[in-house]
């Protein structure tokens, strides 16, 4: 309200009110690691004027050993100890760091300032204040998307509020958390309840299970983005797409164009094309894509089963690349692309390696149980009405519908969100899934 108030002008005073309201959001969460916000925000502003003079590369090189030592202490020591500790056997278990909520997120993102105006691509922000309020807008810090500096740098200054932009933003925000709450919360009940039993879980119900889980997680993602450039769109931000029907893809490479859009093109546009890109020797191009995949995997979360993780898809990802094998498959590519990205997902999902093996064993009848009762047959009866709905609401079928009928999307809009608001009121709180990340 303070925000639209019709006697509060001026750009300076709403930006200022914006980047508060962001800052006292994020400490409402994380009371002590706002102050690590600030630092970074401060010592990636200095550094960036010294980004043009003589020493350039020597500050670029101190400010990205500045964020990824951040991202190291605060993400990653308490694994890598724990895991030393194994080896040596000894314990380090009072080497224990909480992880900052969003920090894989604001950090890519100062990164993104930062690497834009040593590119060139952006000058160095004066106002200290605009670029505090690029990293903590509160509406995509926790878990994005990725907003690129030299995508909202104009914005900032010149981005207009309206009426039409307010009902847009609260309709594409009901729409994420219609995902979030109707969708994504009740997939994780079938997903949990299988990765929960693998050591006495039929083949159908490990299909299941893993079907609902990539479900959940699209739901759960892509509903927190829409409401993410919601939020963003009612105050005059317009946020680049972060998801367009990934599992329709008919590839590895065209699911990740269409997945996590903005993280994807983060890792290309300031790893994989500075490291090359495609071009060069074969050798050379799978190099630079090792790269980008094994970052993108421990990106996610300090476990073997990230890395393993992000080296399966380097693997899919080189063997499309390097034999065409797409271009052969035909109609059957969708289904190999389907069935690929789920085996990922039991990875991803799993606690550890070894878990995620002997799910996928299940998968395949290896070692799954046989034994029926009745109730497991009622279950997986209802699991199946429930994953058919969500399958059909990941695909343009359903806005297509919608588009058909336009005249009452009014009363669609508000039929969902008295439903999400029935629903978050009597379950207990589900967080996002990449609020871990």
């Amino acid at each position: 309200m303070i925000y639209y108030n019709p006697f509060v002008k001026g750009r300076k005073f709403k930006n200022l009110f914006l980047l508060l309201a962001s800052l006292f959001f994020y400490a409402w969460g994380e009371p002590v690691y706002v102050f690590l916000m600030l630092i970074s925000i401060s010592v990636t502003w200095i550094l960036a004027f010294f980004l043009r003079g003589r020493y350039k590369k020597v500050v670029l090189t101190v400010g990205i050993i500045y964020h990824v030592g951040v991202l190291f202490i605060f993400k990653y020591l308490t694994f890598l100890t724990s895991q030393l500790g194994l080896i040596l056997n000894q314990d380090f278990s009072y080497i224990k760091i909480a992880l900052p909520i969003g920090i894989s997120f604001f950090t890519f993102q100062l990164m993104s300032y930062f690497l834009d105006v040593y590119k060139g691509e952006a000058k160095p922000q004066k106002n200290i204040f605009n670029l505090g309020l690029y990293v903590s807008l509160f509406p995509q810090l926790i878990a994005g998307p990725i907003v690129r500096y030299n995508e909202i740098e104009e914005q900032i200054n010149t981005r207009v509020e309206s009426v039409e932009n307010v009902s847009a933003g609260m309709k594409r925000f009901i729409y994420g958390l219609s995902k979030k709450l109707l969708l994504a919360d009740y997939l994780s009940a079938i997903a949990d309840s299988s990765f929960t039993r693998i050591g006495d879980q039929t083949v159908v119900m490990a299909w299941f299970g893993i079907l609902a889980y990539s479900l959940q997680i699209y739901f759960d993602f892509s509903g927190y983005s829409d409401m993410a450039i919601g939020l963003g769109k009612m105050f005059g931000f317009e946020f680049a797409e972060n998801f367009n029907y990934p599992y329709i893809s008919k590839s590895i490479v065209e699911f990740w164009r269409r997945w996590h859009i903005s993280l994807s093109r983060w890792f290309r546009d300031y790893v994989y094309i500075f490291l090359g890109g495609g071009y060069g020797k074969p050798l050379k191009v799978a190099f630079n894509l090792a790269v980008v995949w094994i970052l993108t995997g421990i990106w996610h979360g300090a476990n073997w089963t990230f890395l393993v993780w992000g080296i399966l898809y380097y693997l899919l990802i080189v063997v499309e690349k390097f034999t065409g094998i797409i271009d052969k498959m035909g109609k059957f590519s969708r289904v190999y692309t389907l069935v690929a990205v789920m085996l990922c997902w039991v990875v991803f999902r799993a606690d550890n390696l070894g878990e995620a093996f002997l799910y996928i064993e299940n998968m395949f009848g290896i070692n799954a149980g046989n034994s029926y009762s009745l109730s497991a047959i009622k279950d997986e009866t209802g699991y199946a009405v429930i994953l058919l709905a969500s399958v059909i609401g990941c695909t343009p079928l359903v806005k297509k519908i919608l588009d058909k009928f336009a005249a009452i999307e009014g009363v669609w809009i508000l039929l969902i969100f008295a439903l999400s608001l029935i629903k978050a009121t009597s379950s207990s709180y589900s967080p996002f899934i990449y609020f871990n990340f």
